[in-house]
């Protein structure tokens, strides 16, 4: 027996050293985590359908079911072992989980995060533990404009874009429109929505911004003092970057109060409870979606988007929202990356290769062309544009009319200048063609 169990051991070293060794080596998955609210109030709207928009494509992935030209197998031929993670909790949370998963469980790569705060907390800390992070939504500008990450990425534009697009919208649509104010989230978010929002207002218009401005508390839920103060202030304007369960609550309470009748409303990110609210969605509103995601803003017609669209629906039974394509466009990206890297080396890539291709990458995504244009690389931009909701009745469904999206060039600061000076300064180099 013990002789025996020596000729065992000894086969089982000596496949391990064998080319079919080697093949079972290279097999060893991707470790990926795709962090999102998964509870919370902005679970619904928000983090659950972006964390299916990354399932449906991570899964295709794994089959090599992704249309051409991206119908390889797996990260550079290797699968993705995806594990799935709430975002709710707070900041403090989030970076010791960052912590747990990048020193203990061994994550290759971090992709998510919808809030603008989370992500300004976990920066640096990815920047310490020097690991592939791929932002899929956060929209703070500040991330790649008052430092220079090495190892994080975001794929999508900043909230610079949605609210420059948002403020050329009103001068063309609503050039009458004397006097603006907004409500918005008091953290990073909000504030430089409304930041971006209010000085392109200055530059492109010549109406009067209010300076009763509304800042409630994120996930405050009920806005009763707000919505009487937004009554009573002149300005015949609002503004808003509300974005989850918030977003919801205060369309609702608006509408008992006959807001949305009295004063014209932007939401730059409505669009994310258009499916959920459907009928009940204020008729008239000014709606975007951080950029040409969801199917009620642009429905491409791309092999890309028309498999995106009918893997999701077949899979959740609903049209994808703007969270879904964003979350669905990082991970695209991540592929990209790997696999022109591996093509590049020769081999399954480093890290420290799949960041080279990462940085400055220039692809056709499901709904939008994506180009990592700023912060040195590691910053996407891309087009943005607005509607205004309209209910078709025949349909039975929100529909957008005079939809207009405006060139990345037109609403991204160019390369190296911060949002803020760009906007200030007149926006020079816009190419709004």
């Amino acid at each position: 027996m013990r002789q025996f169990r020596k000729a065992a051991i000894a086969a089982v070293v000596a496949a391990a050293l064998t080319p079919a060794g080697v093949a079972v080596a290279q097999d060893k998955p991707v470790k990926m985590s795709v962090v999102s609210f998964l509870s919370g109030p902005a679970a619904g709207p928000f983090g659950v359908p972006a964390r299916n928009g990354a399932e449906v494509v991570i899964l295709a992935i794994n089959a090599g079911k992704l249309p051409a030209p991206h119908n390889t197998k797996g990260l550079a031929g290797r699968p993705i072992e995806v594990e799935y993670i709430d975002e709710s909790g707070g900041n403090t949370k989030q970076v010791a989980e960052y912590r747990n998963m990048v020193e203990k469980r061994g994550v290759d790569v971090a992709l998510g995060y919808v809030s603008s705060g989370t992500c300004e907390a976990l920066t640096p800390v990815a920047e310490e533990l020097k690991k592939l992070t791929v932002y899929a939504v956060c929209g703070t500008p500040r991330i790649f404009e008052e430092s220079k990450p090495q190892y994080v990425f975001r794929t999508m534009s900043h909230a610079t874009s949605d609210n420059v697009a948002a403020a050329y919208y009103v001068r063309e649509y609503f050039p009458k429109i004397k006097g603006y104010t907004g409500i918005n989230q008091n953290y990073a978010w909000g504030q430089d929505s409304w930041r971006d929002f209010d000085a392109a207002m200055k530059q492109l218009t010549k109406a009067k911004a209010s300076t009763k401005l509304q800042w409630p508390k994120l996930f405050q839920g009920q806005y009763s003092t707000e919505i009487s103060a937004l009554l009573l202030d002149k300005a015949d304007l609002i503004h808003s970057s509300f974005y989850d369960g918030d977003l919801e609550s205060f369309i609702f309470q608006g509408q008992t109060r006959g807001l949305f009748k009295k004063k014209q409303v932007v939401f730059t990110v409505g669009e994310t409870s258009v499916y959920r609210l459907n009928k009940r969605m204020p008729e008239g509103v000014v709606l975007g979606a951080r950029g040409p995601y969801g199917v009620i803003v642009l429905n491409r017609p791309s092999a890309l988007n028309k498999w995106f669209i009918a893997a999701y629906k077949d899979r959740f039974g609903s049209y994808p929202p703007g969270p879904a394509y964003q979350y669905a466009q990082a991970v695209l990206a991540t592929k990209i990356a790997y696999d022109a890297a591996a093509k590049k080396a020769g081999a399954f890539p480093s890290q420290d290769q799949v960041i080279a291709q990462l940085k400055g990458a220039e692809f056709e995504s499901f709904s939008t062309h994506v180009k990592m244009a700023l912060g040195d690389g590691h910053q996407a931009i891309t087009e943005n544009g607005y509607g205004i909701t309209k209910w078709d009745a025949k349909a039975g469904e929100v529909k957008l009319e005079k939809v207009k999206f405006y060139p990345a060039e037109c609403v991204n600061p160019p390369a190296g200048v911060k949002s803020v000076d760009w906007i200030n300064g007149g926006m020079k180099g816009a190419k709004c063609g």
